[in-house]
């Protein structure tokens, strides 16, 4: 596997109509495809990548985006979010998102979305709003409703099932009231 197999697929094959979507045939492409190369990466390979920036953002979608498809609801969803993390901040650091076009730029901006910290959260809004301005629009509400959630809990109530840990009673009453979506559709409105 190569970081040009990676980018080629996501890109070019799943392109923007795909990247956040639910698809069951979708998540089974994507085991099928790249859960070796995902496995290889969780032992320390491919580091050579990590010397440019195409190699930087296809392993970053490796880390990040396919675990969230090959093993939707399950704990090993989030298992390589801090790889990823560390990748894209690395990449951020060296400047080499600003050399990938917009809108697969996004992609070493999610792991800042994805992490249950709220400084991330506050750098991943910032991110959004200063480095892309053609595509950006959607993905900043998104940005916003993610730090939402982790202002209010500290921590994304919806994986917690997955990550067996408990709920406490305010995360209960926030997931059964329509959870991330309800603060997504809130936020929509007050934009």
């Amino acid at each position: 596997m190569t970081p040009e197999e990676i980018l080629t697929f996501w890109l070019d094959e799943v392109g923007e109509s795909g990247w956040y979507k639910s698809d069951p045939e979708l998540d089974a492409t994507v085991r099928t495809r790249f859960e070796e190369t995902w496995k290889a990466a969780m032992e320390g390979r491919f580091g050579f990548w990590l010397t440019y920036p195409g190699g930087s953002l296809a392993y970053t979608i490796l880390m990040d985006q396919f675990p969230r498809n090959m093993f939707r609801g399950s704990g090993e969803s989030f298992a390589s979010d801090r790889v990823a993390l560390a990748v894209a901040k690395q990449a951020i650091g060296r400047g080499w998102d600003m050399k990938i076009d917009e809108p697969a730029r996004q992609f070493f901006y999610m792991p800042l979305m994805h992490s249950e910290n709220l400084s991330d959260q506050d750098r991943c809004i910032r991110l959004m709003n200063e480095r892309m301005p053609e595509s950006g629009a959607n993905n900043l509400l998104h940005a916003r409703a993610h730090r939402e959630v982790i202002r209010q809990f500290g921590r994304f109530p919806t994986r917690s099932e997955a990550l067996s840990r408990g709920l406490t009673r305010n995360e209960q009453a926030y997931v059964a009231s329509g959870g991330y979506g309800r603060t997504f559709r809130e936020l929509q409105e007050t934009a």
